[in-house]
């Protein structure tokens, strides 16, 4: 079967469904000059395992993989100035709105 493998470049290659995941990428990395290290390949966003075979996973004829780099978890995001000070500004004007409304 034929498969699409998106990583810099797109590239079709002929498979028989009993390769693994880490035999795709492998030959990608390559065809890419590439290391295998710190990457991933998705099928339909979904990351595969890489032991496991393109059969198992559920590749079919003329699907399209993608190698992408790993993203690492990322932390709180870090407020701008502006946008905290804005944000400051907003929630004094609610609380003033609603001190102001109060039935007391």
């Amino acid at each position: 079967m034929q498969l699409f493998v998106r990583a810099r470049e797109l590239h079709t290659l002929e498979v028989t469904g009993l390769e693994t995941v880490a035999q795709i990428k492998a030959h990608v990395a390559f065809l890419e000059g590439l290391t295998t290290e710190d990457k991933v390949v998705l099928l339909a966003g979904s990351p595969l395992q890489d032991e496991a075979a393109l059969g198992q996973c559920g590749v079919e004829a003329l699907a399209t993989l993608e190698v992408v780099g790993r993203m690492l978890g990322v932390g709180k995001r870090k407020m701008d100035r502006e946008h905290r000070m804005f944000q400051e500004k907003w929630e004094r004007a609610y609380f003033f709105v609603e001190v102001k409304n109060s039935p007391v």
